[in-house]
């Protein structure tokens, strides 16, 4: 089975598990990692994700994954906050976390709305309307960036 696919069929599969747990499927990471997979979910919920809540995920995800047994590779569960720098994948993410001051990085040069072109955007996030999401960036001029262009985006810490 191709890591894309184990990745789509483990998201499928845990979100309704996690969601009557409280939490949130932040991202799924299958890969190798020196001779071994690791299967790498990352979770959160309002106020944060504490230990605890990882322990028992961890153990309702691994019975969950044991009965299903689809994934052909010896793997090891991991089960984590996203932490501080939090990844934003889907476009929720972008209304939630509103007003935070976040990193994007895009597939190609774009130019913000003064003109300059860059593919490292950070800024105070504005929010997400149809389909591009808009940035106050830190020198002072806006950006909007489809979503489709976006290769990676997450929160920056703000000290």
């Amino acid at each position: 089975m191709a890591t894309v696919d184990v990745v789509s069929k483990v998201t499928e599969l845990v979100e309704p598990l996690l969601a009557s747990l409280g939490i949130e499927l932040v991202e799924v990471e299958y890969r190798r990692e020196g001779r071994d997979m690791v299967l790498r979910l990352f979770l959160d919920r309002e106020g944060g994700v504490s230990l605890d809540d990882c322990a028992v995920a961890s153990r309702e995800l691994s019975a969950l994954l044991d009965v299903e047994d689809f994934i052909p590779a010896h793997y090891t569960l991991e089960v984590s906050s996203p932490g501080l720098n939090r990844p934003l994948k889907k476009e929720s993410d972008y209304r939630k976390y509103q007003g935070r001051l976040v990193k994007v990085r895009t597939f190609e040069l774009l130019a913000d709305d003064a003109g300059n072109k860059r593919k490292t955007f950070t800024g105070e996030l504005l929010g997400l309307e149809e389909g591009v999401v808009r940035l106050r960036l830190t020198e002072g001029q806006t950006a909007g960036i489809p979503l489709e262009k976006i290769a990676k985006a997450n929160l920056e810490f703000e000290f």
